[in-house]
Formats: structure tokens, sequence, C-alpha cells
């Protein structure tokens, strides 16, 4: 690990446990690279377990949202909140899931100028409102939800995929979190 991932001076584990060398191995060789973000929160083993436990559920676990969708919220909620980490980061896994080397960046300059179907357009507003005003949600935001098809299963997990991209653009801007030169060749 030579470059620093964050604008903080926090100490590298050197030797990592071996259950984190072997996820970093598996990104690795997956990835072509160890995400900063993981080696920004590898200071702090516990912090890093939790952080990947969250991710690795709401992200690659079961859901009623496709992987593209659940990346989609990803970058939306960074573009509101200006998370250059994620937009990155993000704006790639969308070109690369979709297929489509313009949509990450138009979503992060403007989601609603993107070709996208009604299900994705009202799930990105609910997120988008849950950024910028959730104590403004109600019961008609959920309605539009469950009027193009998604269950409250599906809904939660919006919600929990939106909060979580907001802690971490939170952390992420705070701590001048810097998005591996990697992210902005991919998919192009």
């Amino acid at each position: 690990m030579t470059d620093m991932p964050t604008a903080l001076n926090l100490p590298e584990l050197d030797p990592l446990p071996p259950e984190t060398q072997k996820y970093f191995d598996i990104c690795a060789e997956k990835l072509g690279m160890i995400p900063n973000v993981l080696r920004a929160y590898a200071w702090n083993i516990e912090q890093l377990n939790g952080f990947t436990a969250l991710y690795n559920t709401l992200m690659l676990g079961q859901s009623g949202l496709s992987k593209l969708e659940r990346e989609m919220i990803a970058v939306v909620v960074s573009s509101i909140n200006r998370c250059f980490y994620c937009q990155v980061a993000h704006g790639a896994a969308v070109r690369a899931l979709s297929g489509d080397p313009v949509l990450g960046e138009r979503m992060v300059m403007n989601w609603r100028t993107a070709d996208l179907t009604a299900r994705q357009h009202a799930m990105l507003g609910f997120a988008e409102k849950v950024t910028k005003i959730s104590c403004e949600v109600t019961e008609a935001d959920r309605k539009r939800l469950r009027d193009v098809g998604f269950k409250d299963a599906d809904i939660w997990d919006i919600a929990n995929v939106t909060g979580f991209f907001n802690m971490s653009n939170r952390v992420a801007s705070a701590t001048d979190m810097r998005p591996n030169a990697e992210y902005h060749g991919q998919a192009r």
C-alpha cells in the first residue's frame, strides 16, 4: 500500500490479518485493484469488517433490486452529495453493468436526463428525496414506488442503499478519499 487513500495519516496495518489479506487478494484478482475505500478502512479492522459486511449485504445480497439499480442509487446519492470518490467508483459500475459508457456520467451530471424506465425514475426520485429531505417522505412517496411494481421489501432496500451511501459520501468527503485511478478508464 503506497499511496494514501485519504488525506488522513492513519496507520497502515502490516501485516493485515489473514482474513483481510484474503479479501484484499480477491478484490485485486476480481477488480484489478484494491478499492481505496477498503484501504482507508483497513487501519481499523473492526470498522472495515462492519463496512464491508453492510456494503456486501446491501449491494451484492438478495434483493428485488438489480445490481445496476443499486449502483444507480449510489450514483444519484453521490451526485447530490458531490462525493467525488463515489461518483467516480459507482459511475464506473453503472457503465460496466449497463453496457452504456455514457450512462454513468449522465447520471452524475443530471440523472433526470438519462433514458430510464418509469421504475428507475420513481426509485431515483425517492432516493433523491430521502437524501435531500428524508423528514418529508410520506406514504404518497412509497405509493409511487408500489405503483411501478416495487414491493415493500424493495422500498426497504432502496431506503437502506440510499442511507448507506449518504453515510459513505460524508466519510469520503470529510477525509478526502481518493478514487483509484483505474476507475476513470473502466467500461469506456
